[in-house]
């Protein structure tokens, strides 16, 4: 038994020292070039709708979460010393899972606007009174100005809860006998409020889940209806079908499967003494494997903005014609002096 449980923990550390970093470092470069290209092209573009801004401030959280990508690199490679190990525990950790939440609600406040444009509007048009209309929550997750408020609310929200007390009771030590235990970094109130913030951000995953569930479903029943209202005029049926498989592809492949693993992972953390050791370390190894998919996301939202954000769309093809344009033309004039 000794033999197998050493060997199942050599396994694991080459899974988490060799094939993990690999992973990381692929998806660092990978997911830096896609969303540097898509903040390139968002931020010279203006924001004309609610929709725009829910996508430029995810295109920000991607990028936050890219930049600690390096420091779990370098850490599990065993760069940097046991120093990087506490600038992960008290910085670039809690960073990495604010903006990995931030992303969350916003893919969120996405599903309510589509909700709203594909499912409510009509009816509103049609049946509610201006008034009502005016003050309706789904109504103004249309409009750019309640948009950047609600978009400041998410970051303070993930900031003042998360971020700011996870920072302030985290020490950094003065050696590396403790600098791998992220836990024995923090102060009594630390370790706390690190239960705090965990099911506080595995609360505004499963409320984020139920709203996307309840949002697609209705927008799958009123794109059906339509189709079978009008089945020549299948325009409405194509941008609801992007809306729906880009944002629940993405969702479920990244955060389901992290956050199933999650809930038992957290309850073997905190009532350790229930889980056999293999338990424990079985959900250990699902963790990390799950979280990597949840840092994965970074590569799949680009789809999003591409099928979601005609703007993003169209300035990205005109980029690339516009290329291919110079491209060709510099071909021909070298052509033409041979």
């Amino acid at each position: 038994m000794d033999t197998l449980n050493s060997t199942n923990q050599s396994d694991f550390n080459i899974f988490t020292q060799k094939v993990l970093p690999s992973l990381y470092f692929v998806t660092c470069v990978v997911g830096l070039s896609l969303n540097g290209v898509a903040a390139w092209i968002f931020f010279r573009v203006p924001s004309e709708s609610g929709l725009v801004v829910y996508l430029k401030n995810m295109v920000v959280a991607d990028l936050l979460m890219v930049a600690t990508f390096s420091f779990k690199v370098a850490a599990e490679t065993g760069l940097g010393g046991w120093f990087i190990y506490a600038i992960i525990c008290r910085y670039t950790a809690v960073l990495f899972y604010s903006s990995m939440y931030v992303g969350i609600l916003f893919m969120g406040l996405i599903s309510l606007e589509r909700y709203f444009k594909i499912v409510r509007h009509n009816s509103f048009s049609a049946t509610c009174m201006p008034t009502l209309c005016r003050v309706s929550f789904l109504h103004h997750l249309q409009s750019v100005g309640f948009a950047r408020v609600l978009a400041l609310l998410t970051w303070s929200l993930l900031f003042f809860v998360c971020v700011l007390p996870t920072v302030a009771m985290t020490s950094l030590p003065a050696n590396e006998t403790n600098a791998r235990n992220c836990m024995e970094l923090k102060t009594e109130m630390g370790v706390k409020w690190h239960q705090v913030c965990t099911y506080f951000s595995v609360s505004l995953f499963w409320l984020t889940l139920l709203v996307l569930v309840f949002c697609y479903t209705s927008i799958a029943c009123q794109v059906y209806q339509s189709y079978r209202r009008a089945r020549c005029n299948n325009s409405i049926h194509r941008k609801s079908n992007r809306s729906i498989f880009s944002i629940l592809v993405v969702f479920f492949i990244c955060f389901v499967p992290y956050h199933v693993c999650r809930v038992p992972y957290t309850f073997s953390q905190v009532y350790g003494t229930s889980f056999s050791r293999k338990t424990s370390f079985l959900l250990l190894q699902l963790k990390e494997g799950t979280l990597f998919l949840s840092s994965f996301n970074v590569c799949l939202d680009p789809i999003i903005y591409f099928l979601m954000c005609q703007t993003f769309r169209e300035s990205l093809l005109r980029k690339l014609s516009g290329r291919e344009r110079r491209s060709s033309m510099t071909t021909a004039q070298s052509l033409s002096k041979i």
